[in-house]
C-alpha cells in the first residue's frame, strides 16, 4: 500500500511539475509574444521624404466639394499640404513648433501651436509626431505596455486601456478611454478614444494597406470627429513616392489672421 501511494504521489509531483512548466512556457511565449507587438508597433520610422497624392471627401453638414490634396512629409521635420479645387485653394505648413495654414477663398490665415490641430479633432495630445504617424497609419497615441490590456483575436490585435489614459496641455488634464485594433500582422487599422466626462470622440480608420519599399502605407483613412456634432473626413491615398521636393510656403501679406477658438 506504502508503494502504492508513494507511485501515486510521485506521478502526481511528476504530472504537477510537468504542468507547471508548460504553463511557465506558454507564460514566456505570450511575454515574448508581447514584446516583438510592442516592438512593432513602437518602431520608429526611416525615411527621408514623401509624397502623397490624395482625393478628400469631408462631410460637415456643409457642402464642401471634392478635394485634390498633396501630401509632403519629410521624416521628423515638417508636414506639407496642399489643395486643390481645380486651382490652388489652401496650402500649411506643420513643423515641430506649431502649424502655418492659409486659404485664398476669404483670404485668412492661421499662425499657431497645436492647438489649431486639437481642436479641430477634439483631442489634446496633437504634437508633430502625432500628427505625421497619424497620417501614415501608424500609433498616434502614447502606447505603453503597463497602461493596456493585449488581447489577440481572429481579426488581429487589441489593445485597451487598462485605465483612463491623462495628457496635460498648458496645465489642463484631459482624460481618454482608448481602443486601438491591429491586423494580424500588425498594421494599425482603428483607433478610437473617448473622452471621460465629456461628449467629445475620435474615431480613425485605416485600410487597404500597400507596400511601398520597406514602408506600409494605408490608401484609405477615415476620420470621424464628435462633439456636438460629427463631421466626417475621407481620403483615399492615390500616390506614394519617396522622394525630396521643394515646399514653397509664404503667406500673402494682404491676408487677415484667423483667431483661433
Amino acid at each position: 500500500m506504502k508503494n502504492i501511494l508513494f507511485i501515486i504521489f510521485s506521478v502526481f509531483v511528476l504530472v504537477s511539475c510537468k504542468t507547471k512548466s508548460v504553463v511557465a512556457n506558454k507564460t514566456s511565449e505570450v511575454a515574448a509574444s508581447n514584446i516583438t507587438f510592442f516592438e512593432g508597433i513602437n518602431k520608429k520610422e526611416e525615411f527621408e521624404g514623401i509624397k502623397i497624392n490624395s482625393i478628400i471627401n469631408a462631410e460637415t453638414g456643409e457642402y464642401i466639394p471634392t478635394i485634390n490634396g498633396t501630401f509632403y512629409i519629410e521624416n521628423n521635420q515638417k508636414v506639407w499640404i496642399n489643395f486643390q479645387v481645380f486651382i490652388n485653394v489652401a496650402r500649411a505648413l506643420v513643423t515641430p513648433t506649431g502649424v502655418k495654414a492659409y486659404e485664398k477663398i476669404n483670404k485668412t490665415y492661421i499662425d499657431s501651436d497645436f492647438t489649431y490641430l486639437n481642436r479641430l479633432l477634439k483631442v489634446n495630445f496633437i504634437d508633430y509626431n502625432a500628427l505625421q504617424n497619424l497620417l501614415l497609419g501608424k500609433s498616434f497615441v502614447p502606447v505603453n505596455e503597463k497602461d493596456y490590456l493585449l488581447t489577440k483575436t481572429e481579426e488581429g490585435y487589441t489593445l485597451v486601456s487598462s485605465k483612463n489614459q491623462t495628457f496635460e496641455t498648458d496645465g489642463i488634464s484631459r482624460a481618454y478611454k482608448i481602443t486601438l485594433n491591429y491586423s494580424p500582422n500588425i498594421d494599425l487599422t482603428k483607433v478610437n478614444l473617448e473622452e471621460v466626462n465629456a461628449n467629445n470622440s475620435l474615431e480613425i480608420s485605416y485600410n487597404n494597406f500597400e507596400n511601398i519599399g520597406a514602408q506600409k502605407l494605408p490608401k484609405n483613412v477615415k476620420i470621424i470627429i464628435k462633439g456636438n456634432k460629427t463631421d466626417q473626413i475621407l481620403i483615399e491615398n492615390t500616390k506614394f513616392e519617396f522622394l525630396k521636393m521643394e515646399t514653397p510656403f509664404s503667406i500673402p501679406s494682404n491676408y487677415t489672421k484667423k483667431e483661433i477658438k
